[in-house]
């Protein structure tokens, strides 16, 4: 099983200054405004993903 990938900026301020939490799988902590905070995977929405091109004419 492949490891998930890091976020690149603190969701509350924006830094990049991120380390991981003590508290386990997917919480972070944020060394610019001192914020922790958790990542989740919450799963595949069930209605998958919708296409807008009705396949019309293209110039």
């Amino acid at each position: 099983m492949s490891e998930r990938a890091a976020p690149f900026y603190c969701p509350y301020c924006g830094d990049e200054d991120l380390r991981p939490n003590e508290e386990g799988h997917g919480a972070w902590e944020c060394g610019a405004c001192n914020r922790a905070f958790r990542l989740k995977f919450l799963g595949l929405l069930a209605r998958g993903v919708q296409r807008t091109d009705t396949g019309g004419d293209r110039i």
